[in-house]
């Protein structure tokens, strides 16, 4: 089974687009499951959220526990071999999920599969194809669970870049096999957190006190 773990905080104008495109994977549907963690949201996630209620396994917060805290509680809950991330404001193509499961269970040595993405803006307009494995994101890679906890899962220290420390630390043991298909999005919004200059600033130093660059 896979499991496609949403993170959720404040996206209540994408969510549901990104729970539809869960919904409609080509995947059969007893094969994966849709985990959200809504991170305590303070907008309208929550009451959208009781609208999958049947169809989607949800993890309300009380407190904002930040974005690696929230993949870790994913992970948790998780009941699938393989795991996909998924940000609240993106979404991915119905393809995705059949395609890397196939790679991951007829390939025994490769231990992830990442994509190719397209940056998309608020209608869902492409505007810019990525090259997943030059420009690398933390979603849309599905992971073998087994590799995420050996790893030591995401450090909850880190609000910001966790997905380079978590990649600097998979690395060093295991895998990310590339296929170069684009079948995630990558919403483009004024919200992003990497628009956060001085959170990411305060994370880049971080990390590199962490890893001795």
């Amino acid at each position: 089974m896979v499991s496609i773990v949403i993170t959720a905080y404040n996206y209540d104008k994408f969510i549901e687009r990104s729970i539809r495109s869960c919904l409609e994977q080509s995947l059969p549907v007893n094969s994966y499951e849709i985990i959200v963690i809504n991170d305590a949201s303070t907008d309208s996630t929550s009451k959208i959220l009781e609208n999958y209620s049947e169809l989607v396994r949800v993890f309300n917060l009380k407190n904002n526990v930040g974005l690696s805290a929230a993949r870790n509680l994913g992970i948790k809950k998780a009941r699938g071999q393989f795991i996909v991330f998924l940000d609240a404001d993106d979404y991915i193509h119905n393809d995705l999920l059949l395609v890397q499961k196939l790679f991951l269970t007829e390939n025994t040595t490769l231990d992830a599969v990442s994509v190719d993405y397209y940056k998309v803006d608020k209608r869902g307009n492409h505007k810019e194809y990525i090259n997943g494995l030059e420009h690398p994101i933390a979603c849309g890679i599905m992971f073998r669970k087994d590799f995420l906890y050996d790893t030591g899962l995401y450090d909850e220290e880190f609000r910001a870049r966790e997905e380079e420390d978590f990649r600097i630390r998979f690395l060093k043991k295991y895998n990310i096999y590339h296929l170069e298909v684009p079948l995630y999005r990558y919403r483009i919004h004024g919200n992003n957190l990497t628009n956060d200059k001085s959170q990411m600033d305060r994370h880049k130093s971080l990390l590199n006190e962490k890893h001795n660059k």
